[in-house]
């Protein structure tokens, strides 16, 4: 059977121990793949590379959060009642699918339903009782009568309710950036993608926050004259970053700023700049929490476009539905040029009737009434809690108004964040930098990784099994090792074939120790995209790799 490039790439990556389907040897499970030896270093790397980018270049700080976050918090955050996919049974095969990936993408789901569309794919059943299915995995906190949770189905929520802590960390400056890398998960209806579409996945997440006043980014001047590729759901456009803005394609400074460190970072790691676009989302399809937003895609032959990052406008949604929701105040304050006396009106929590009548939640009501602001023509107070809506009656609280000096107005901060699902750009990595050719009749397989990622940067090769010169192999092995450079030995079979062997695993580099070494120190490099090689003293190896291969 004709294999096509997602077969042959996977084949390869699992026969070279790049990814591998988890649980094999039990069946496997859709939607779970495990790194191998070298699709973890190939995936550090990746995510190295990102972490030099936003924490060194881009002055973000970075935390790390629990991947289980309670009931409350994605309640707040619209998760609970909005992260769904519109999904349909089949009683008959017994298998379900998602609308989206069993229609025609030209039609919508309703003009679907009304044309008597929707028709199983497995055995063309017609397929009815359309229903949302959340698709975060639940869990509970404790035993018993424990707490609701639910693992996170993104790292954005833990750096959000920690806004407070932060801001005060970075003096209360903004902008500011948070970044985090780790575990996502959502239970997806019907992985069917391979890698692409997994229930556990890595996502390298960024949250710069900003006044809604000025969305201005300070280093926008020094890029303002580069290129994004761009395609607005009409045409293509090859288009500056100031273009964009004057002709209002993009919305502001600090979105197209982030496009543009986004598609610097994925041409770097060796996405093919002809299989790349940022992509608009239209206003049907944004998420519940974003104003604007716009994908960056990479195609693949099987899959088409694929979406591997999401820059979103996320405005104060997050923070404005956690203070609501917890009575934490994690406003923002911009200063004023002097102070000024405003009359304020503030709710007073009577604890003698709050508290025998809400007993353990009386604390937290209190806390969540003292950050409330009161409306202006109602005397009905609401409070939010444990995903319920209580009213809360009028002789529990009094409403005063008050004169308050005030050096600054209290702000909610906008959210400028770039997403990236680290493990569809690692696909797309293998994908685009496989090449198959041919030598002396026989098929020979290169991965053209970048020096950067790859995740071996060299082969050490004594030319023969001469005890000298596996001697000064094994040395030259070590010291590359001493010196942060991933190396691998090999003394097994001809010169030809391991260096076969290292260009089907991405390997940029090979040395090959002969019987010159021992007359005058110096070791052959080739470069296995061109083939050519040089001589060079074993002394300067080390500055050779780091200059080439390392991230520092």
């Amino acid at each position: 059977m004709t294999q096509d490039i997602y077969d042959k790439v996977m084949t390869l990556a699992k026969r070279r121990g790049y990814i591998y389907p988890s649980f094999e040897i039990y069946g496997g499970v859709a939607g779970f793949y495990s790194y191998g030896p070298l699709g973890t270093l190939l995936k550090h790397n990746i995510e190295d590379l990102w972490r030099k980018i936003y924490v060194l270049q881009e002055n973000c700080i970075e935390i790390d959060t629990p991947t289980i976050t309670p009931y409350d918090v994605l309640k707040a955050s619209g998760h609970v009642d909005e992260f769904t996919d519109l999904t349909v049974n089949c009683s008959k095969c017994k298998k379900s699918y998602k609308i989206e990936d069993i229609i025609d993408k030209n039609i919508t789901v309703k003009d679907a339903i009304k044309n008597d569309e929707i028709r199983c794919p497995t055995c063309g059943s017609r397929l009815q009782d359309i229903h949302p299915v959340n698709l975060m995995f639940s869990t509970i906190i404790g035993s018993g009568n424990g707490r609701q949770a639910f693992l996170r189905p993104e790292t954005a929520q833990g750096i959000f309710t920690d806004f407070h802590l932060l801001y005060r960390h970075v003096r209360e400056k903004i902008p500011f950036g948070v970044i985090q890398i780790g575990r996502g998960y959502r239970n997806e209806i019907s992985p069917r993608q391979g890698v692409i579409r997994l229930r556990e996945f890595s996502m390298a997440e960024a949250e710069i926050f900003f006044d809604p006043l000025d969305k201005n980014h300070p280093k926008f001047d020094n890029v303002k004259d580069k290129k994004l590729y761009i395609f607005d759901n009409k045409k293509e456009m090859h288009i500056s970053l100031e273009e964009a803005l004057e002709k209002k394609i993009i919305r502001n400074q600090a979105l197209a700023y982030y496009m543009y460190i986004t598609q610097e970072f994925l041409l770097t790691i060796g996405i093919d700049p002809k299989r790349f676009r940022f992509r608009k989302h239209a206003p049907d399809e944004l998420a519940h929490y974003a104003t604007e937003c716009w994908d960056a895609e990479v195609f693949s032959k099987r899959f088409g476009w694929i979406e591997c990052v999401g820059i979103a406008d996320r405005s104060a949604y997050d923070i404005n539905a956690h203070i609501q929701a917890s009575g934490t105040d994690m406003h923002a304050l911009r200063k004023l040029g002097e102070a000024k006396t405003v009359e304020v009106k503030r709710i007073i929590p009577k604890m003698d009737t709050l508290g025998p009548l809400f007993k353990e939640k009386a604390g937290r009501i209190k806390k969540i009434l003292e950050n409330m602001e009161p409306l202006l023509d109602t005397n009905k107070i609401t409070v939010e809690l444990d995903g319920k809506t209580i009213e809360i009656p009028e002789n529990c609280y009094e409403v005063v108004k008050k004169k308050e000096k005030i050096t600054g107005e209290k702000f909610i901060p906008h959210v400028i964040e770039p997403s990236y699902g680290i493990d569809r750009i690692f696909y797309c990595i293998l994908e685009h930098n496989y090449v198959e050719t041919k030598k002396k009749g026989e098929k020979y397989h290169v991965l053209r990784l970048s020096p950067l990622i790859a995740p071996i940067k060299t082969g050490v090769f004594p030319l023969t099994n001469d005890e000298k010169l596996v001697r000064i192999a094994r040395e030259v092995d070590q010291k590359l090792r001493k010196n942060g450079i991933v190396t691998y030995y090999d003394d097994n079979g001809s010169i030809g074939r391991r260096y076969a062997r290292m260009d089907e695993i991405g390997t940029p580099f090979c040395i090959t120790i002969d019987h010159n070494t021992t007359i005058d120190n110096t070791v052959t490099i080739r470069d296995r995209d061109t083939t050519r090689q040089e001589r060079k003293k074993i002394e300067k190896l080390p500055g050779f790799f780091k200059k080439h291969c390392l991230i520092v």
